[in-house]
């Protein structure tokens, strides 16, 4: 059984993850979003880098010559190293990392581990028991060697031709479903491959496609693609259909007809979603001075609203129209009808409760002196967070090289004179 080595002491020893060694060869988002999960969740997480650093260090500053927001906010709860693994000292460190790894997590483009000469025959024959995790754009076949984005995901998984209103063009959505959706999802491969570890005692490949996590958050429209043989979806407030699930706009697309109405005083966010249950309608029509439409039948079931959604909405928005979003909110809430405001991202980061959730959060930093960030959602009892700063390039190369694998003061000298770390 390889030797672990042993994480520094900090209070990650009580952790879920304590004791599981992460050695995180990712970069940009969909990995780091990853591995930071695993971090929060207790375990080392060790982010091997280049030389040269993670291209997100430097992409989207903010203020120069300190690590962008896109990094920080990416790489908390990590310890950094450098090295370069394309010389040959590099391969044999990172031959000696992986041996003593529970986890190993990258998202190169396909291939490039293998050219380094680490495949996946290699690794398990370095390290049994290791817990091998690739993340990609896409699965094999005629898409496997095309450049994956976000977007690209997001195109290729079915959100786009969702997302949008019926008369206008496919639209992103700015949840990054395509790289953190691919995260969430990598991490719950790799948590079921260590589970399963413990009775096997080896380790296994993970390998998690962001076309297929983006396609797993859009199984709805796929279950409305097939209803779409039965005749027109009900639900939806399109008058026409084709061969394909619409795009529908605000509509909730669910059992429960839903939209976004206007508020005063009609800024970009002045809006609450609001979803009409059977039940609701009632009280509804009370707030929005129209008690009558509760009893009349062309109004008075769900079956007979259906098919006008739209004048629906429209009424309930010259009601809503008049008011500000939080009256709306709490005159809604008071009658218990569901219902959200939109918030914008500037009223997210200012939201109290989210701050006592530790769900937003101002983590110090070395050079910037503080950032905002959001926190961990998975709240486990036995396993507080507290989310740190993300490391510096190559802070903890000497508390690695030297401290755990044992290199001596002048090869590190000379290891860095020779650019391998």
């Amino acid at each position: 059984m390889p030797q672990a080595l042993e994480p520094p002491q900090t209070t990650a020893s009580a952790k879920a993850l304590s004791g599981v060694r992460v050695l995180d060869m990712t970069h940009v988002q969909s990995g780091p979003s990853a591995t930071q999960l695993l971090g929060w969740l207790g375990a080392d997480v060790l982010k091997l880098e280049a030389p040269t650093g993670d291209i997100t260090r430097k992409q989207l500053r903010d203020i120069p010559d300190v690590d962008s927001l896109y990094f920080t906010m990416l790489n908390c709860n990590k310890r950094s190293i450098t090295l370069n693994t394309k010389t040959e000292r590099g391969k044999e460190i990172l031959t000696e990392l992986i041996r003593r790894s529970d986890v190993m997590v990258e998202n190169f483009g396909p291939g490039a581990v293998d050219r380094m000469g680490f495949t996946w025959e290699r690794i398990r024959e370095i390290n049994p028991r290791i817990v091998y995790a690739s993340i990609k754009g896409f699965g094999e076949g005629p898409y496997t060697n095309f450049k994956a984005y976000e977007v690209v995901a997001q195109a290729m998984g079915g959100s786009m031709s969702t997302t949008g209103f019926e008369d206008g063009p496919p639209l992103a959505t700015g949840a990054q479903i395509g790289d953190s959706g691919t995260g969430i999802h990598a991490v719950a491969g790799i948590l079921a491959a260590l589970f399963q570890r413990e009775h096997t005692g080896r380790g296994q490949r993970v390998n998690v496609a962001m076309q297929h996590a983006v396609l797993n958050l859009c199984r709805v429209k796929l279950r409305d693609q097939q209803r779409l043989a039965y005749g027109p979806l009900a639900e939806y407030p399109n008058e026409d259909f084709g061969d394909d699930v619409p795009r529908s706009g605000n509509a909730s697309g669910g059992g429960q007809p839903g939209w976004a109405v206007r508020c005063a005083p009609g800024g970009p966010n002045d809006y609450v979603y609001v979803i009409v249950q059977p039940v609701g309608w009632r009280p509804v029509t009370e707030l929005m001075g129209r008690p009558e439409l509760a009893d009349d039948p062309e109004w008075s079931t769900p079956e007979a609203r259906l098919p006008k959604l739209g004048k629906m909405f429209q009424l309930i928005e010259e009601w809503t129209s008049t008011l500000p979003k939080w009256e709306v909110l709490e005159k809604l809430n008071a009658r218990n009808i569901p219902c959200g405001p939109i918030l914008s991202t500037k009223e997210i980061i200012e939201d109290a409760s989210l701050a006592a959730n530790e769900m937003v959060v101002e983590v110090p930093h070395p050079q910037r002196g503080s950032f905002t960030t959001v926190g961990n959602p998975l709240k486990l009892s036995d396993s507080p967070v507290d989310v740190v700063t993300s490391p510096l390039l190559g802070e903890h190369n000497e508390e690695v090289y030297a401290g755990e694998l044992g290199l001596g003061d002048e090869e590190l000298r000379l290891l860095k004179t020779n650019g391998v770390i």
